[in-house]
């Protein structure tokens, strides 16, 4: 390679960058938020995960929105909790607490099935069943599985507090009922009985970051209990609801299906016909992920998979004991959150590689553009700046997080952790030096999102399996398809 291209390869390029927002309120209470929403009304957003609203202000569609209020460190929040026969869910629990959820596995399966597939394990780090239900697209994959368990909100506002059934928050394709001054506080569903039985298969064009070309919840009421693991053939299905998703521009029942199977033993036979009457519900939508054809098969395929799993006692999927989530316990930083407006000229103060940084910008532009820009930190790169690639990713507060995503003034008295801050005293982490010696660098592009993906894995599991090293980095992309010896370095990292 000639010195040229190399002395580009190591510039610094910044380039410049439009303000996203304009105002940007930390909330230290409930009532503070509820208080900043009546008061913007709809040109103001909550901030939880972001993974959604970032996208969405990326690309021109919320144009009129100015202020952003960001909830993330209200206490007790991210609960999910039994309480009088229901599993409660607070606005910020993260898809990663629902798959790695005890509760949410004994009592509500299709969710925590669900929650395990969406995006990867950087974007579960972050982005909320909240947020998947407000965004209100059918392809989100908690939706279904929540219809299925025949979920309810809590909505609030300083005007007061309403509950809505699932099945009435949907006014139609990313349409609800909420108003732009409430907040959704609670989300909460029946937890399943020992009678019960549920699941949740999604069909995507990949293993990892798939968007659903389709996907099927189902419970079913058997009219005894029927014990862990053992299956449910010839059990008598009392009831049944069976939910599709990202078939409609609307999540749907399948109605046809579910009374076909009340009344009657589970069976081949049963399943087969349940399977075929799901597809009357269907009126498939046709694009660029699949063709309306193709998806109305797929109902049918989708539901026949799920009904045998639950005769076979086989529910649980490929859902792990032990999920991989790339995120650790964070340490105090003794850093204060300041409350209310953070407007330019405001201090963004955070600990990032051990040491305190102080910048008077970066307010109105997402964490890797303040790393890069701001910060002086160039190894974390920008590879899609739509959370598809990784290559962005940093530690925030113990989880690995697409920095691309998140906005920057929530690393205001946060923990950060680059790529530079990964060596110690002069020595390299031993992920690193594995990556150099396995030859696992070729652009090199990718690599500083593979490396720290791979850091925090051995972080979190010291000894993990192959399995687990391949779920570690499915949230990285490789465009020269260098993965093989990518997976031989952390292998023999782990060693």
């Amino acid at each position: 390679m000639s010195s040229a291209i190399i002395s580009l390869l190591n510039h610094q390029f910044i380039l410049p960058s439009s303000p996203m927002w304009h105002t940007y309120l930390n909330a230290t209470t409930l009532e503070q938020a509820l208080q900043a929403l009546s008061a913007h009304g709809s040109r103001a957003r909550l901030v939880a995960g972001a993974t959604d609203l970032i996208l969405e202000i990326e690309r021109g569609a919320r144009k009129n929105l100015d202020t952003l209020i960001d909830i993330t460190r209200l206490p007790g929040l991210n609960e999910i909790r039994l309480t009088d026969d229901m599993i409660h869910l607070g606005p910020l629990v993260t898809h990663n607490d629902c798959a790695a959820s005890p509760l949410l596995r004994q009592y509500g399966l299709p969710l925590a099935l669900a929650a395990w597939q969406v995006g990867a394990p950087q974007i579960r780090n972050r982005s909320t069943v909240a947020g998947n239900i407000i965004t209100a697209s059918p392809a989100n994959d908690t939706i279904t599985p929540l219809m299925a368990l025949d979920a309810q909100i809590t909505l609030q506002s300083t005007r007061g507090t309403r509950t809505v059934p699932f099945a009435e928050f949907y006014a139609g394709f990313r349409r609800t009922v909420m108003d732009p001054d409430e907040m959704l506080v609670d989300i909460a569903f029946p937890a399943l009985q020992p009678n019960q039985r549920g699941t949740f298969v999604k069909l995507g064009l990949r293993r990892a970051q798939a968007i659903s070309v389709v996907h099927v919840a189902m419970v079913l009421t058997f009219a005894a209990p029927l014990p862990a693991g053992e299956q449910g053939l010839g059990h008598e299905v009392v009831n049944a609801s069976i939910t599709l998703g990202a078939v409609t521009p609307v999540i749907v029942h399948a109605p046809e299906a579910e009374a076909a199977l009340k009344g009657k033993p589970l069976t081949l036979a049963t399943i087969e016909q349940a399977a075929h009457l799901a597809q009357h519900a269907a009126k498939p939508i046709d694009d660029v992920r699949g063709s309306a054809a193709y998806r109305l098969e797929m109902v049918r395929v989708c539901t026949l998979r799920g009904l045998r799993a639950i005769m076979q006692g086989q529910e649980q999927g490929h859902l792990p004991d032990t999920p991989i989530l790339l995120r650790t316990p964070a340490q105090p930083t003794s850093g204060d959150v300041t409350s209310g407006d953070v407007p330019s000229p405001e201090v963004i103060r955070a600990r990032v590689n051990g040491q305190w940084v102080e910048t008077t910008n970066g307010h109105d532009k997402t964490l890797l553009r303040w790393l890069r820009e701001d910060v002086g930190l160039i190894g974390t790169k920008e590879g899609c700046a739509e959370g598809e690639c990784g290559a962005c990713t940093v530690f925030l507060d113990g989880a690995a997080v697409m920095s691309c995503l998140v906005p920057a003034p929530r690393a205001h008295g946060a923990e950060i952790i680059t790529i530079e801050g990964l060596s110690h005293d002069g020595h390299l982490h031993p992920v690193q030096t594995e990556f150099i010696a396995s030859g696992a660098v070729q652009c090199g592009y990718c690599t500083p999102g593979f490396v720290m993906s791979a850091a925090k894995l051995l972080e979190e599991c010291p000894h993990p399996t192959p399995d687990e090293l391949r779920q570690a980095i499915t949230g990285n992309l490789c465009r020269c398809t260098g993965y093989y010896k990518i997976l031989e370095a952390m292998a023999h990292a782990a060693k």
